[in-house]
């Protein structure tokens, strides 16, 4: 296999492996407050929204060693572990109990750090400045396959129930337990790239020096790792960086979580309302695909670079959110087991709240894909901490919500996503004409990003 093709080879299997590990954790995501709702008349105690608070909050703090961990162990054996926390996240759910779900919370929030850096990292390493555009949206695009396949058994096998029972939240949990797992197994398949070594190299004088040194270099390489971390945070360009960052953890945040469970509480989508939750996120996972398909796969063939691709998200968020506060209740994201019966400015539409799932799923694709393009095109040569920081930042902010959606009404996290996210695109457009301004003082094809 050509060098090329060994890359690309790469970049699908690591789409592959976060797509399976993803289509277990965002279907455990989507459902866990739904699911804990009906268990807390039991011995459990538990928050899905305290749980998603602490994840992303140790996530956020986590994403400050993850860059000198990932260059002691490598990204693919980072990788490897972290998939495995993973899993046994979505385990606990199998036989909950308060100390295990929350504990599984801290652990899962230290290896999404980790994994999330080295996918950066394996990203940037598989890629260059005429790929990255391709690889990130054929990465996001498999990855968004997970919204459809957990989401879509959700919806088959919770139709017509109002009530979720100790056997079908077991079989839906083993399921996706065990889908975590393949997906973990199949970070083995990556590939290293060649080892550049010169064919005169002296193969036993550098075993002998490698093992006298190898404990050091580790040591010298994480410490540099986490230093370049602290000094690519305050440079211009991450700083205007992290304010569009900060807008997809709140997005997220709230189609991942919140959303989902707003329309499992409207009492009037009647028998269909937890089934419902799947399909939004087969909505939302169709928007994802489609977005990374087109403005990730087909990046070459645009010759304006990425704001028009971020105009558009934005702009697509903008009309769901507009939406959302027509037809979903106020009270929706904070009511009771018993659901909510009051109505916002309409009957709510099951039609318009699926039509408002794809549409932040379309945004959210607009968003990630042109970050990920980005952050590999200007940190080419940090990959990894450039990427730790971005998850540093997205996760914080996701954490923040998190906390707030145990309180805020429907209308004001709504509020704070639309003013988040103006101040994100005009930042993200300043990043993106100081990218085009340095290419063309390279003498390089602006359409190359």
């Amino acid at each position: 296999m050509s060098p090329e093709g060994k890359k690309l080879f790469n970049i699908i299997i690591l789409g592959v492996s976060f797509m399976f590990i993803f289509t277990a954790f965002q279907s455990c995501g989507n459902i866990a407050q739904t699911v804990i709702t009906n268990l807390n008349n039991t011995d459990f105690h538990g928050s899905g929204y305290t749980s998603m608070s602490i994840i992303y909050g140790v996530l956020s703090a986590s994403n400050l060693i993850s860059p000198s961990l990932v260059a002691i162990v490598g990204p693919q054996f980072s990788m490897v572990v972290s998939g495995v926390f993973y899993s046994l996240y979505i385990a606990v759910f199998i036989q909950p109990a308060t100390w295990a779900f929350y504990t599984a919370s801290v652990l899962i929030g230290i290896a999404a750090a980790v994994l999330w850096t080295a996918q950066g990292n394996c990203l940037t390493e598989n890629s260059d400045e005429n790929t990255i555009g391709r690889n990130s949206g054929i990465f996001w695009a498999l990855l968004q396959f997970s919204l459809i396949f957990g989401n879509l058994y959700i919806y088959l096998a919770w139709q017509g129930k109002t009530h979720i029972s100790e056997s079908d939240r077991r079989t839906v949990f083993i399921a996706l337990t065990v889908i975590s797992l393949v997906g973990t197994v199949l970070f083995f398949l990556i590939r290293k790239q060649e080892d550049t070594k010169a064919p005169g190299d002296d193969d036993s004088t550098n075993e002998i020096l490698g093992e006298s040194s190898s404990a050091r270099n580790k040591m010298m390489r994480a410490v540099a790792a986490f230093k370049k971390s602290i000094t690519l945070s305050f440079t211009k360009e991450m700083l205007l960086l992290s304010v569009t960052t900060a807008y997809t953890g709140l997005v997220l945040t709230f189609f991942s979580g919140v959303y989902g469970t707003c329309i499992g509480a409207v009492n009037r989508f009647g028998s269909e309302e937890k089934s419902l939750i799947g399909l939004s996120g087969i909505f939302i996972g169709v928007g994802e695909i489609l977005g990374g398909g087109i403005f990730g796969l087909l990046s070459k063939k645009s010759r304006s670079g990425r704001n028009p691709v971020v105009m558009l998200g934005i702009l697509v968020h903008f009309i769901a959110f507009y939406l959302i506060f027509f037809n979903m209740p106020n009270d929706a994201p904070i009511a009771p087991m018993e659901g909510t019966d009051q109505v916002a400015y309409m009957i709510p539409s099951k039609e318009v709240a699926m039509l408002c799932s794809f549409l932040l799923g379309l945004g959210d694709s607009c968003f990630n894909t042109q970050l990920l393009s980005i952050l590999g095109f200007l940190y080419s040569e940090d990959s990894a901490p450039a990427f730790a920081i971005f998850k540093f930042v997205q996760s914080i902010c996701a954490a923040v919500a998190y906390f707030y959606s145990n309180y805020f009404l429907l209308q004001w996290q709504l509020l704070i996503m639309v003013l988040v996210g103006f101040c994100g695109t005009i930042t993200f457009f300043s990043v993106e004409w100081g990218a085009a301004a340095a290419l063309a003082a390279r003498g390089s094809d602006y359409s190359s990003i």
